[in-house]
């Protein structure tokens, strides 16, 4: 767990399980489909949600989140509103003055591209413009990031819409 901005960590769903879970004072994005969002929404892995169901991509749960995400190779499997609705969530929290871990299985692609998109959305942490540019200084800040290929080609694809964001902390 790297703690990417003041109160915000990067994980795992270990470092979920063993240092955070127990604590109620933590806003906890679960950046993936099993077993959270499988478990809040009552399907198993192998299933589908129904696309009218008001809770397809985001879950929430009191101080928790929960998305229906995978870490595909597909760009088009990463649902822009379970992205969308994290960083809305997590600067929520941060605003309160609540810790915030994003975690996924191994905290290198999904909760990584989360923290990246956070950070380029609402912080002055990392340089404006280029995709490239942000992920340099981005692994000096977080080293174990490597999207897989459709966490990246959605960064690639959505880049200028979250850099221009640039929402005041």
């Amino acid at each position: 767990m790297i703690e990417i901005y003041p109160n915000l960590y990067i994980g795992t769903q270990e470092d979920y399980e063993l240092a955070v879970e127990a604590h109620e004072t933590w806003c906890v994005v679960h950046a993936c489909q099993s077993p959270y969002h499988c478990l809040a929404v009552t399907y198993s892995p192998v299933g589908t949600v129904p696309e009218d169901h008001p809770e397809r991509y985001v879950a929430r749960r009191g101080n928790r989140l929960m998305l229906n995400l995978i870490d595909s190779k597909d760009p088009a499997d990463v649902p822009k509103e379970a992205i969308d609705a994290a960083l809305t969530f997590i600067h929520r929290c941060l605003g309160k003055g609540r810790p915030v871990l994003v975690h996924c299985g191994f905290g290198i692609s999904r909760s990584a591209a989360i923290g990246l998109l956070y950070l380029a959305a609402y912080t002055d942490a990392l340089p404006p413009g280029s995709l490239a540019g942000a992920e340099a200084a981005y692994r000096r800040i977080y080293p174990p990031y490597r999207p897989s290929r459709g966490m990246r080609g959605f960064l690639e694809a959505h880049w200028d819409d979250y850099a221009r964001k640039r929402v005041p902390a």
